[in-house]
Parts: structure tokens; sequence; C-alpha cells
């Protein structure tokens, strides 16, 4: 191992969950056109079974999103969003209650539903920038918060971050970020560089090379999202179903480079690689 993580916590509803090697984070998309899974998991059954073989094969956190942030995607309203998250989540807690849940939303109406419905923490692909009442609901709420560089750019179409060094425009972003949030009084919070989001191939490369960088520089546990993503897929030439190979390689070099946490559509594979990469410390 280049570098391994330090051990790492949150408080998730009163409760002390303590980390001492990477995290697995199980993705569970309750929408019809997410690109990858889209449409999979839309009954309650659906839903239920998901969540438990994501437990089941190793996850420490079942991730829960109600809107899609592929490339062209529609945006539901965020009442429907807050009503479908909500009801997910109120499904995973009664089959599973000790499960670590997150929610996948950019917008305060949906996290704020989702954590009253018995949701641990929010996983926020626009750092903030999408809502300006997330960080004060975070804040109010009290839970663990994901902050992510690029989802609000990405939303917008924007594909590159422009010129710049992106290790220095990343640190840039996630300073004056949790500046604004440790402000408010929010205790919990993780990084995420938002690998495949408003960047170019050349960039989502670089920042996945130089992820050491990061880690070394913030205390705050990194969390890398590269499950299936268009950089692997396009890269090898083939399509998403064909990426968990591409996956799994990647996420190596992110665990090597200090990734404290992952999230992926593959929860076995993962925690296997976890794992292999962490045995001595397990």
């Amino acid at each position: 191992m280049k570098q391994t993580i330090r051990p790492f916590s949150i408080v998730a509803r009163g409760r002390l969950v303590e980390f001492r090697r990477p995290a697995v984070m199980g993705i569970l998309n309750v929408t019809d056109d997410s690109f990858y899974d889209g449409g999979r998991y839309r009954s309650e059954e659906a839903i239920v079974r998901r969540a438990q073989a994501i437990v089941a094969e190793g996850a420490d956190i079942i991730d829960i999103g109600a809107a899609s942030s592929r490339p062209g995607a529609v945006l539901p309203p965020r009442e429907v969003e807050a009503e479908r998250l909500a009801w997910a989540v109120r499904l995973v807690r009664t089959e599973l209650p000790e499960a670590l849940i997150s929610v996948d939303t950019c917008y305060s109406m949906p996290a704020r539903a989702a954590i009253e419905a018995g949701a641990d923490m929010v996983n926020d692909i626009c750092g903030g920038e999408a809502d300006e009442q997330m960080f004060g609901v975070v804040a109010e709420l009290q839970v663990p918060y994901i902050l992510m560089h690029g989802g609000k750019e990405h939303l917008a179409g924007i594909k590159e971050m422009g010129d710049g060094d992106p290790v220095d425009t990343l640190t840039k972003f996630f300073s004056a970020r949790l500046d604004v949030l440790y402000r408010l009084g929010v205790k919990d919070v993780w990084l995420d560089p938002g690998l495949g989001f408003a960047k170019s191939m050349e960039q989502n490369f670089e920042l996945l090379d130089r992820l050491d960088e990061l880690t070394t520089l913030f205390r705050e546990p990194v969390l890398v999202g590269l499950s299936r993503k268009r950089m692997i897929y396009t890269t090898l030439g083939t399509t998403p179903a064909e990426a968990l190979n591409g996956t799994v390689a990647l996420d190596t070099i992110a665990l090597d480079r200090g990734a404290a946490a992952i999230r992926v559509h593959d929860v076995r594979p993962a925690e296997e690689t976890v794992k292999l990469l962490y045995r001595n410390t397990l």
C-alpha cells in the first residue's frame, strides 16, 4: 500500500460509528433513469431486496438516490424527490434498523424529508451550491455530510473545470465550503472529488493519480465514486455493463492513494478489494 487511512468516525443519529479501514458505500437508486441501474429498484420488494443484498455483501453504508445525475437527466420536482426518497428510506429502515443510510440529493427539502424518515447522512453531489439552504439544514439536523465538487456544473452540462491545476481548484473549493460548514456547526464532513462531474477525461485521471495530495492535505475522509463511470468504459471501449473490471482496477488505485470510502454498484468486489488491501489491519 502506498498509504493507509487514518481511522475515522461519524456520529449518526446519536450513535458513534467507527471505521478502521475504508468504508464501502452501496448504491441503491430508486429512479427510472439512472445511467446503469435505472428502473431496477422501483417496487417495495425490489428496494428491500437490494438493500438487504448490499448489507449481506458487506457494505458499510447504503446510499439511496431518488434523482438521476446522469448527463441530460431531467430532475424531478423537489416535492416528488422528497416523497420518493422518504418512502424508500422508511422501507429500508424498517427492514434494516441497524443499517447506516445515506441519501443522495442536492436539495434541502428531500434531505430533510429523508433524515426525518430515518436516514443518517446526506450525500450532496452539488456541494451546497444547488440549494443555499442545504448547509443550514445539515447543521440544524446535525447529520454527517458528504461535500462533492462539480455536481452543479455537471447538471448544467459543463464538461470541464477549465484551465489550471485541478488539485488546486479542488483544494480551494473544499477549503471555502468547509469553512462555511464548520462555522454553521456541522461536525462530520467527508469530501468527494467528483470524478466524472464537470471534468475532462484527462482531469479525471489526473485527480485520481494525485488523490494522495488531497488525502494528505485534508483531515476529512475522502470518498471516491468511480463505479462503472464514463472514464472507465470510454477508455476501454466498452459499456457501463462491461465496466466492473475497470471499476475494481480504479478503486484499487483510489484506495492505494488514501481514499477512505468508495461508492459502488457492485458491493462484493469492492468489499473483497478492501479486505485484500487492508488484510494486515483487519
